[in-house]
């Protein structure tokens, strides 16, 4: 029994033996795994920042009408060029009934008020011509009969201001609205027929129209909190129109927000640049546009592909594999420069001719796509 133990117990260990040799000759018969290899090459490399955002004009305003109202007559449309001083809308006055009523109460207070007076003033004119009464009685009359008469004369007004919305004697600038710069006509959010409300300190009123100059226009966009530190105000940037064909125009950054605002999770910084514009082109408010900003560049620069780049799991340093003349990779950390995101500087561990590997087998398939 034992000796039968012991045979089949070498028999096991002979065909462990025979399996363990064949492992290893067919590990060692595999053919080498190639990958292909890179070289270190000399380019330049110019990070940028961009902003996204719109093309607003420089100088926009909203024209509120001083009185309440009707609108009574709209003179011109969105997008016609308008002068200083063009009349752009005409408000008809509504007045409220009670307002009207209580106005043409003090009218005739005031009027009774007045023929009173003046009967004082007349008599005691009359008396002080005679001697009968003293120059002092004679002009708090006389001042009294002034008094009445400019209450009287407020109390007239008064009323035509709330029936008509002017003074009849006086100017129709409250009912009128005018242009108060040069330029082009936005919008106009109201039609004729609309009620107005007039602007004040309590209420910021309709607006009646909207203009700009459209020859001054400014950049007003975004930029992330990784990027503004490197952002001066002065410097030349481009801005690029995509509504017209990627079209670019020249730019001087004149704003950066010293206070960032969090959107969807990223803290976001408000920039700001005036685009010089060409005569050819059509601009129009509001355009969606990009701003490029130069952050740094370098030329003739030692650089990879930044695809190469592996990084220790631990230490979280970059490194990479250089092919030896064994056919061997070595592992070489590498200090990194400047980075547009595709190539990145070395500024240590790699040298001009190192065969840097590629991440990426070597393939028959890949073979036939070079050929």
């Amino acid at each position: 029994m034992n000796k039968t133990v012991k045979i089949s117990l070498i028999l096991v260990v002979i065909i462990l033996l025979v399996f363990v040799l064949k492992y290893f000759k067919d590990s060692n018969s595999k053919a080498i795994e190639d990958f292909k290899v890179e070289e270190p090459f000399y380019t330049s490399i110019n990070t940028k920042a961009v902003a996204t955002g719109k093309l607003n004009p420089e100088e926009e305003i909203e024209l509120k009408p001083q009185i309440s109202g009707i609108v009574d007559e709209i003179l011109v449309e969105e997008g016609d060029i308008v002068k200083k001083g063009d009349l752009i809308a005409k408000i008809r006055v509504v007045p409220n009934e009670q307002s009207l009523v209580s106005a043409s109460s003090r009218i005739s207070s005031s009027k009774l008020a007045f023929d009173n007076a003046k009967i004082l003033y007349d008599r005691n004119k009359t008396l002080f011509d005679k001697g009968v009464i003293s120059k002092q009685d004679f002009e708090n009359s006389e001042l009294s009969y002034k008094q009445a008469k400019e209450t009287l004369s407020q109390a007239q007004n008064d009323y035509q201001i709330i029936k008509r919305g002017s003074i009849a004697s006086g100017s129709s600038a409250n009912t009128n609205i005018i242009a108060q710069i040069a330029g082009t006509i936005l919008e106009i959010p109201v039609r004729e027929g609309d009620q107005v409300i007039q602007s004040n300190n309590f209420n910021a009123g309709t607006t009646i129209a909207i203009i700009a100059d459209m020859s001054f226009m400014i950049f007003e966009g975004k930029v992330d909190e990784a990027e503004v530190g490197k952002l001066k105000e002065g410097k030349e940037i481009k801005i690029i129109l995509g509504a017209i064909n990627e079209k670019q125009f020249p730019a001087k950054l004149t704003f950066v927000a010293p206070r960032g605002v969090e959107e969807n999770g990223a803290v976001q910084f408000t920039v700001k640049a005036n685009v010089t514009l060409d005569n050819t082109t059509n601009i129009r408010a509001g355009y969606s546009a990009n701003a490029e900003i130069d952050i740094e560049a370098k030329d003739s620069i030692l650089a990879i592909r930044e695809a190469l780049l592996q990084y220790n799991r631990i230490t979280e340093k970059p490194f990479v594999e250089i092919l030896q003349s064994d056919g061997k990779y070595k592992k070489q950390d590498v200090t990194l420069g400047l980075s547009d995101g595709i190539n990145v500087e070395i500024t240590e561990g790699v040298k001009k001719g190192d065969k840097i590997k590629v991440w990426n087998k070597a393939s028959k398939d890949n073979e036939d796509e070079k050929k």
